[in-house]
């Protein structure tokens, strides 16, 4: 199923259908401001074993990133971070960049991997913003990747639902996406470390 929404108006009515999806232990693929993602709801077994099969990985094996709808919600799912570590995440989000943190208590058991740490994300898209925030929780979020041997990531949503519209409950059309994925940066240990530069100026944040 394809649900389009529209960047710049997103329609209420359609985000609350793919919410409604989402807390029925749904897995739907949404934009981002960087890749196209598999989602499912933060808690939710059921769909973080569907993302984990349709990666293809084991359910404990599996890298995973928290989208969250503001900073509001690190002192919910990461322990305490250092006052510069915070105020390099303020400058950075809501964009396209992944922070690697130490996990906090509200993640649930299942989500928790040997790392002990977890990725979190703020994004500056519209339509997933509204997404988190009519649902009021943090999606868990697996960037869809292409089986090209060139591109790395599906860019066109209708091709995505193509590929997997048998596998997940929904496709949210919310234009092209991009073909880099975001920026990843990890304070685990106090000491930003860029482990992957994506999109994102690394330069005008550190």
């Amino acid at each position: 199923m394809l649900i389009r929404i529209h960047q710049d108006k997103p329609n209420l009515e359609r985000v609350r259908e793919v919410v409604s999806l989402l807390k029925k232990d749904g897995v739907v693929v949404c934009p981002t401001d960087t890749v196209y993602s598999f989602a499912c709801l933060l808690g939710s077994r059921k769909g973080f074993d569907r993302i984990a099969r349709l990666k293809g990985l084991r359910p404990n094996k599996t890298h995973f990133s928290l989208l969250c709808s503001d900073l509001s919600d690190l002192s919910k799912y990461s322990r305490p971070v250092p006052n510069d570590i915070f105020k390099l995440m303020k400058r950075a989000l809501p964009g396209p960049f992944t922070f690697i943190l130490p996990y906090g208590g509200n993640v649930p058991k299942l989500f928790r991997s040997s790392k002990k740490t977890i990725g979190i994300r703020v994004p500056d898209n519209t339509i997933v913003q509204e997404i988190l925030k009519e649902i009021g929780k943090p999606l868990i979020v697996s960037s869809v990747h292409d089986d090209d041997d060139i591109l790395e990531y599906t860019t066109d949503p209708e091709l995505i639902e193509e590929r997997y519209g048998h596998a997940v409950d929904a496709v949210v059309h919310g234009g092209f996406g991009e073909l880099y994925a975001s920026t990843i940066i990890d304070c685990s240990y106090g000491i930003p470390e860029v482990l992957r530069k994506g999109r994102g100026d690394i330069e005008s944040i550190l």
